[in-house]
């Protein structure tokens, strides 16, 4: 009943107080029989109904119903590709994942000299570096190390490079020598640079590395996925089986949430947190990445990645998605944009 005055408005717009047409509009409404002009107004009025019963049953079936699943507990954007993560109170979610002020997940990445990317899988103690944002530059910190601070909208003049995740090519612009040479002597194993992903280069397509996701998916140098999911409850789980624990850093994920049970995540398909639409794709296979301690940047190797081989492995019809990788966690696509916040509760979309 609400839209209806909107309705009569659309109706009535070109029309003067008295109600009649003025101008070449009223001179030839007048040539024409009312009958025609009275026809025209019933089938106009018709389709604006028809297509607000039509806008109404599509959103309606596309929501479905809201079955509440848990609180969102912690949000974390990591930067630079491996470093260590930003706990934020309030992100905002884009295509391309979260988002903070300056500071945009996975956006920057550590590449040897030939632009092939490097990660903790290859050199662990990145972890250790913390990343954070003052005044419009990016901040790097870490044990033994001055503070180092550079300006995260780069002069033009600095190189793009030609990089490559995962066998995929992709652009960076390079954030310079002084930065190229801080994190060579913090890993003091070989020469390393820092790229910048920026708004105008092509991002990877989710679709190209795993065939779940849709064409319009895209990132820029996380592994595959805008957003990745993990509940307390599997993290508690997991704990439960292992000597030494565990903590959530071990596995990177975007958004934690509290109050459900243990691999529920599994099964979910649409999310909504806030005004945040999420589509769930794949479970996350994981590596060796997860034995990397975030605390010393040491790399055990073995665990908690052996005991998840333990019970967390795919069905066989799987195997050729996720291979020997156990799951822990999940992939999320962005349907609709917006802003979240710990404490927001977290629906699935039951249809």
């Amino acid at each position: 009943s609400g839209s209806r005055p909107g309705l009569a408005l659309a109706l009535r717009q070109g029309l003067p107080s008295t109600g009649q047409p003025s101008g070449a509009l009223g001179r030839v409404m007048a040539a024409a029989p009312r009958w025609l002009w009275a026809a025209a107004a019933a089938a106009a009025l018709g389709a604006l109904l028809g297509a607000w019963r039509w806008a109404g049953r599509g959103r309606r079936r596309r929501r479905g119903r809201l079955e509440r699943v848990g609180t969102v507990s912690r949000l974390v954007v990591y930067p630079v590709k491996s470093c260590r993560g930003a706990a934020v109170s309030r992100a905002e979610v884009t295509p391309m994942g979260l988002r903070s002020g300056d500071l945009r997940d996975r956006f920057w990445l550590v590449t040897k000299e030939d632009g092939h990317m490097v990660t903790a899988r290859q050199e662990p103690r990145l972890v250790l570096v913390s990343v954070g944002c003052e005044n419009g530059c990016l901040t790097l910190s870490a044990p033994e190390m001055t503070k180092l601070s550079f300006p995260i909208r780069l002069p033009r003049k600095n190189r793009v490079r030609d990089c490559r995740i995962f066998g995929l090519d992709i652009q960076g612009r390079d954030c310079g020598d002084e930065v190229a040479q801080w994190i060579t002597s913090f890993l003091k194993t070989e020469p390393y640079r820092l790229v910048h992903f920026e708004p105008s280069m092509v991002p990877r397509k989710s679709k190209d590395i795993i065939n779940r996701f849709r064409t319009t998916d895209e990132v820029a140098y996380p592994d595959c996925s805008p957003v990745l999911m993990l509940t307390e409850a599997s993290l508690e789980d997991l704990n439960s089986r292992l000597e030494k624990k565990v903590k959530m850093e071990y596995f990177r994920p975007n958004i934690l949430v509290s109050g459900c049970s243990a691999y529920e995540e599994d099964s979910w398909e649409d999310i909504v947190i806030g005004d945040v639409e999420l589509k769930g794709t794949v479970s996350c296979g994981r590596c060796i990445l997860t034995t990397v301690d975030p605390d010393t940047g040491v790399m055990d190797r073995k665990e908690p990645l052996e005991t998840l081989k333990s019970y967390r492995l795919c069905d066989p019809s799987e195997q050729h998605l996720y291979k020997s990788s156990p799951l822990f966690g999940r992939y999320f696509a962005v349907d609709k944009t917006g802003t979240i916040q710990v404490g927001d509760p977290v629906y699935k979309i039951v249809q």
